[in-house]
């Protein structure tokens, strides 16, 4: 009975701890179960006064406040000052700008999945529509990749002037300013299409609707800066950049060395209070062609003209391209992609305080508003734009190899092929899926700083490896570049998309983890406020109320951990459907582990982890393909759970999956101290590492729905700009491929009668009309074949050039041209 009474106990503390069960309630049900065995149940009374002695050792100083600050949370409290990591203003304002959506719930350990699944899943308005369906369709017909990269090195004057006359740079900008006011899903339905085009137009178009003067004006800007900048914006007379980046300074804002000093001088003939701007910036989007220049700074106020603080710190304002000392540079050039991006510099550039974006009033609040709005920026523009890219690549390379033959056979059917394209439509599946999700939740008005360092670091480096499958099916006809090449400019681009925006290395390593374990973490962020308060006895009481709570919080979820990693979350609580609930189940069950590992090496590491960016990085992979699976299951639910599509989603969710086994057990197997990796190992893999990497037959089935139309293909490339021309590549792509299919048939008949004799091998060229003529086929299936070879032929046909054409030089009358077209 004695060890039946141990059982209960055990029972009843992994209950309370797998429900979270305050410390309380868990005392009140030990002392009864304690008391119920003592009156009614044949139990050693020097048992029972063992464990109750036990129990009160524990549950009195515990629940007893006074002595619990005293001896447990006081001095926890000066180690834990000790353990604090040293937090750069920048990251400070990193830390605090943003908000916390679903990002919160997984890194919690245990989703509320009904809350991801009632959230709201916006889509286009019906002028969103017609625009997307109108112009954007126009201007997707007027751009010639080829021609805008290789011979003009930028957009001609035809395609600015419709850019600006259809308020394309002005997406953003509200109606009540001349802009269109657009959301953010139509944001992003904008950006996917014209990127799946042309890189140098979707740039020229992303830059203004993303982080830049604009959204400042927008969030920031004083009344009348608002009144005049913006209905100018919206319709093309002004041509917005930004400049950020400087030689000696990218991520980290406080090593700025650019300076603007308050001071007086002559503006317009008149004296008044400005500021004299120093500056050099680089690889600047847009700035050769732009008329107002964004510029970020440290501003001081050595005389005290303003007040007493002389630094003021960063702070931005807003420079017209004419202002005296303003120096635009010549052009660089991004891996020969030639969107217009150059360096910005200035000497003693005097402008007049109301410059600054906001006034006076916001001198030295620059980092926060950018750091704000590049989370919004950053979960559209680029996430977007390799959504188009990857869907370009998925629509054309199965078009591709099932029109492609080797040794008889459409090249898609190769095993080894089958593996490109299975890996090139999951990770299609899940860029969008993902993109979709930061989109949304812009749209509900979040600021999703976690979720958009996610979007960007994860949708650029899935494209990079979809476009690298891509390439290698296509083999000779995606590495030669020229009009018929639709994928080499893509290829070429990829590394810039790494880049910008926070390069891929640092925004993994540091920003998804490091931001997401103090931002979504339910304590920390409150513990390292309490702890840095000035009121000694408040912040004891803040912090002891804190520490217990986050003492439950990290036992629970190391109970959830090993329980539901020993039971394969059976018992989790997860939607019903029976296709997906064992995917909500996988995910609940790593999501503990994620929580448990990240306090054990929060609690461990103290602020070393700052600088352990393997274990922070393996972390941060953790929580991204949490959210990545996430958004595939919310596409799938929103898009009515169609059947067709469960190989896709199945293929995509179980890469993903064994992404977090791998990550995680990188983590455990990697961790500093053996003791910590044995527990590690214990409370996260209690059954070992099970999750396996798609398997072939799933791979067969998902690589075979790129072959061949179907509504399935439709959705999943669905809103990327296919021609009906077919003098366009994709056009004639599409247009080949259901007449090819059509003709496999004939195709094979006639093999099989040439292997027999009835067909001369040798006279191709008279081949369809032998065949004709000896019954083997008809001759309006000769008509047809005959067209659709002529097609095919015209599909893996590749460019060649004279010597004088490959010159890749811009001439300067070219680039001035250009330029003017701005």
């Amino acid at each position: 009975m004695f060890w039946i009474l141990i059982s209960s106990l055990l029972v009843i503390s992994l209950t309370a701890a797998y429900r979270s069960v305050r410390l309380l309630p868990w005392t009140i049900a030990m002392a009864v179960t304690l008391a119920g065995f003592a009156i009614f149940a044949a139990v050693s009374t020097l048992g029972i006064i063992i464990l109750s002695v036990l129990l009160a050792a524990v549950a009195i100083p515990l629940n007893y406040k006074p002595l619990r600050r005293r001896w447990l949370s006081e001095p926890f409290l000066t180690l834990y000052r000790k353990m604090l990591p040293t937090l750069s203003d920048t990251e400070k304002v990193a830390l605090e700008a943003g908000t916390v959506g679903w990002e919160g719930e997984l890194f919690a350990g245990n989703p509320n999945w009904d809350t991801l699944l009632e959230q709201q899943w916006p889509d286009l308005t019906e002028d969103e529509q017609a625009f997307v369906d109108g112009p954007l369709e126009t201007l997707c017909e007027m751009l010639k990749p080829w021609e805008n990269a290789h011979e003009l090195a930028g957009l001609p004057p035809e395609v600015w002037d419709f850019l600006k006359q259809h308020k394309f740079l002005g997406m953003i900008i509200p109606v009540e300013y001349g802009g269109l006011g657009f959301s953010a899903i139509a944001h992003r339905a904008v950006l996917q299409k014209i990127s799946s085009v042309c890189p140098i137009a979707g740039t020229t178009v992303a830059v203004p609707n993303s982080l830049g003067p604009a959204e400042l004006l927008v969030h920031y800007g004083t009344q009348e800066q608002k009144d005049y900048y913006l209905p100018r914006l919206a319709n093309g007379k002004e041509i917005p950049c930004f400049g950020l980046t400087g030689p000696t300074a990218g991520s980290d804002a406080t090593s700025i060395p650019d300076t603007g000093i308050v001071c007086k001088g002559k503006y317009k003939g008149k004296e008044v209070v400005g500021i004299r701007l120093n500056f050099d910036k680089r690889y600047i989007t847009l700035a050769p062609v732009a008329t107002i220049i964004g510029l970020a700074f440290r501003m001081f106020d050595p005389d005290g003209l303003l007040g007493d603080q002389q630094d003021l710190g960063i702070s931005l304002a807003l420079v017209p391209r004419e202002t005296p000392g303003m120096e635009i540079g010549k052009s660089h050039l991004p891996l020969y992609v030639p969107f217009s991006n150059g360096p910005v510099r200035g000497k003693d550039v005097f402008v007049p305080l109301d410059a600054l974006v906001g006034g006076v009033e916001r001198a030295g609040e620059g980092w926060r508003m950018l750091i704000e709005l590049l989370s919004v920026g950053r979960a559209i523009t680029l996430p977007s734009s390799s959504t188009g890219g990857t869907k370009l690549c998925a629509l054309s390379t199965g078009a591709y190899a099932r029109i492609r033959k080797q040794f008889n056979l459409p090249i898609g059917r190769f095993e080894g092929v089958e593996e490109a394209l299975a890996r090139l439509a999951g990770h299609t599946y899940a860029v969008s899926a993902l993109s979709r999700m930061t989109a949304s939740a812009v749209d509900r008005g979040e600021k999703p700083a976690v979720p958009s360092a996610i979007a960007k670091y994860h949708a650029t480096e899935m494209t990079r490896k979809v476009i690298s499958d891509a390439m290698d099916v296509h083999g000779g006809k995606g590495i030669i570049m020229g009009p018929r090449n639709y994928l080499g400019r893509s290829w070429q681009g990829i590394p810039v998309w790494i880049t910008v925006e926070g390069a891929n290395i640092l925004t993994r390593s540091m920003m998804i983890f490091g931001q997401g374990a103090i931002r979504c973490h339910p304590y920390v962020l409150q513990e390292m406020a309490a702890a840095r308060l000035d009121d000694k006895s408040r912040s004891l009481k803040e912090f002891d109320r804190l520490l217990f709570g986050h003492i439950g919080y990290s036992i629970g979820n190391a109970v959830r951990s090993m329980l539901l990693g020993l039971s394969l979350a059976r018992f989790a609580a997860v939607p019903s459907d029976r296709k997906t609930a064992k995917y909500y189940r996988k995910l609940t069950r790593y999501s503990a582990a994620l929580a448990f590992a990240s306090d054990v090496a929060m609690l461990t590491l103290g602020g070393k982890l700052k600088y352990k960016e393997h274990i922070s990085g393996r972390l941060g992979d953790v929580l991204s393909q949490l959210y990545i699976c996430s958004a595939m299951l919310k596409r799938f639910e929103m898009q009515g759970r169609p059947a067709a599509d469960q190989p896709i989603l199945a293929w995509a969710f179980h890469d993903a999956i064994y992404k977090i086994q791998t990550a995680l057990a990188s983590v455990v197997d990697n961790f500093p101290s053996p003791a910590i990796r044995v527990l590690l190992a214990v409370m996260i893999f209690p059954l070992g590492r099970l999750e396996k990497q798609p398997g072939d037959r799933l791979g067969h089935k998902v690589a075979q729905l790129l072959l061949s139309p179907s509504e399935t293909r439709e959705r999943l490339t669905s809103g990327v700009f296919v021609s009906a021309s077919t003098e366009n590549p994709i056009g004639l792509l599409e247009a080949a491929l259901p007449r090819v299919i059509v003709m496999e048939p004939v195709e094979r008949r006639l093999l099989k009668a040439q292997s027999a004799g009835e067909l001369d091998p040798d006279n191709q060229q008279n081949q369809l009309e032998e065949a004709v003529s000896k019954a083997l086929i008809t001759d309006v299936e000769a008509k047809e074949l005959k067209a659709v070879r002529a097609m095919v032929s015209e599909i893996i046909a590749v460019d060649e050039f004279e010597g004088s054409v490959l010159r890749m030089g811009v001439s300067q009358d070219t680039e001035a041209s250009t330029e003017r077209a701005a």
